[in-house]
């Protein structure tokens, strides 16, 4: 084998290693010692760590049944040959791309694939050979012929789209049902070790697990400043899987793109460019027109509106992408604020009724051709507002578990109280702790909330801090972060309302 192509093997292996390690089935040390061992004795990756007792024989077949197979032929992609030599034109007409090798990068194809592509572009008089820059096939320069020109203009006029190419609507509705969530194994240990650093009661993880085991819809309600959504937001570290989220599907002959970099977090070594020469573990490579991602936890606001849970038309590109809920397939959609929307909660809810009862939406193109796709999301409902005003008893019924998120104890309050504290350095007994207490229910008349001791020792540290002074629980301190905490109310008596950040305290 050439040094070029050992360094490529390398390389590709390293990329299957990061998968490995970041589904926690082996360490990085051990793929060092993998990829030195098949310097040594030869072989793919997957047998060297096998050999060297790094995984088992059982668990490393499971994991390669759950990567999508790299594609050797046309076929085998799933879409028309004259897609894929369109958008291979099209990355030629603007000039992303010239070679072999920057063709397979830019269409997250394998090179032996894209050969096949040339080939028939060349023999349809499309595209002429330039020559060799280096490296054999993968260095074979290419240009578009003035027929090739031509046909490039007609693809870019029905669709902008220069991207990986896609994966058909089959392919994936295959791969979002194998990779739901309730192909996790998620236990109370696990599940109370999404708290750490949160003041969160066993009660609230016995109520939660259930709802994320079963990947249902769940409603978190409760007085604000209570942490609704700092509770929510933890459990992005429940989930241990990594899942594939193509970058595009083909539907109807239209491409509608789904990898989102603002909401998906790719695993290390996921995203590559690159072309591959060869195979480093049992079979094929990973598909590369799927990336390799955390299993997504996306959280909108106010902001929600009815077209983002449908298809956005990119007018101008001819093309589409995803909804909101789409891209959240395979994880979590968590809808913050729930009622504070500019669109109507009524509205809202009637455009979940069918996925969440059955499964399945069903979106529609500018064509008006409508298609399915499976609806496997955990949608979180979270709201401080009281859920009888918020939905009917027939939609409540479609979300099958409720929890009530209230006040801390006395007791839960203290102890976030004193850990914020220690966190800023500020000593605080128990009998100083207990005062402030006593200031917030009995002289100012209000409830305890979680987010009310990480409010008050933000605004002692700045008082001290414009004071010039150590940060301390002085008197005058307290009174002025009190004071902060309300509008509208004088000690003893009158209506105030209480300002708060909304979310837990982290416990240092």
């Amino acid at each position: 084998m050439a040094v070029a192509d050992m360094r490529l093997l390398v390389r590709v292996s390293m990329q299957i290693g990061e998968l490995l390690v970041a589904a926690g089935l082996v360490t990085q040390a051990q793929i060092a010692q993998a990829v030195d061992r098949q310097h040594e004795a030869g072989g793919r990756l997957g047998p060297n760590l096998v050999a060297m007792g790094a995984i088992s024989a059982e668990a490393l077949a499971q994991f390669v049944d759950g990567v999508p197979v790299e594609p050797s032929t046309v076929a085998e992609t799933g879409l028309p040959e004259a897609f894929l030599i369109d958008l291979m034109l099209k990355f030629l007409f603007v000039g992303t791309a010239e070679t072999t090798a920057d063709l397979s990068g830019a269409l997250r194809l394998p090179p032996g694939l894209v050969t096949e592509l040339l080939e028939a572009a060349t023999r349809g008089q499309l595209v002429a050979a330039l020559g060799s820059i280096g490296g054999g096939q993968l260095g074979m320069r290419f240009e578009l012929t003035d027929t090739g020109k031509a046909r490039a203009r007609e693809a870019m006029a029905r669709s902008s789209y220069t991207g990986p190419a896609p994966v058909p609507l089959e392919i994936y509705a295959h791969w979002i049902e194998r990779q739901k969530v309730t192909n996790e194994i998620i236990d109370w240990n696990g599940m109370r070790r999404a708290f750490d650093g949160l003041e969160v009661a066993d009660e609230l993880v016995e109520k939660l697990g259930p709802a994320i085991t079963m990947g249902r819809a769940l409603l978190m309600y409760g007085p604000p400043g209570n942490g609704k959504t700092s509770v929510a937001q933890r459990l992005d570290r429940v989930f241990r899987n990594v899942i594939h989220i193509p970058y595009a599907v083909l539907v109807e002959g239209q491409v509608m793109t789904v990898f989102d970099p603002d909401v998906h977090l790719p695993v290390p070594g996921g995203v590559q460019s690159g072309p591959r020469l060869v195979t480093s573990l049992y079979r094929d490579e990973a598909d590369g027109r799927f990336v390799p991602c955390r299993r997504p936890f996306i959280v909108t606001g106010g902001e929600l509106t009815l077209e983002m849970l449908d298809l956005k038309h990119e007018a101008g590109g001819n093309f589409y992408t995803a909804p909101l809920h789409m891209k959240a397939a395979g994880g979590v959609l968590l809808i913050d604020d729930f009622g504070r929307q500019m669109v109507s909660p009524t509205a809202l809810l009637n455009r979940w009724i069918v996925p969440l009862e059955n499964r399945v939406d069903y979106l529609k193109l500018a064509t008006g051709k409508s298609f399915r796709v499976p609806f496997q999301t955990v949608v979180i409902f979270s709201t401080n507002l009281a859920p009888a005003d918020l939905m009917d008893p027939a939609f409540l019924r479609r979300i099958p578990y409720k929890l009530e998120i209230g006040p801390p104890s006395p007791e839960a309050w203290r102890r976030i109280f004193k850990s914020v504290a220690a966190a800023n350095g500020i000593e605080a007994d128990d009998g100083q702790i207990r005062a402030i207490e006593h200031d917030l229910t009995v002289t100012q008349g209000l409830d305890l909330a979680a987010y009310q001791p990480r409010f008050l020792i933000e605004q002692i540290v700045a008082s001290s801090r414009f004071k010039a002074q150590p940060p301390a629980l002085h008197r005058e301190l307290v009174s002025l972060a009190l004071a902060n905490l309300t509008v509208g109310r004088s000690p003893g008596g009158g209506d105030g309302v209480g300002m708060g950040s909304g979310s837990l305290a982290r416990v240092a």
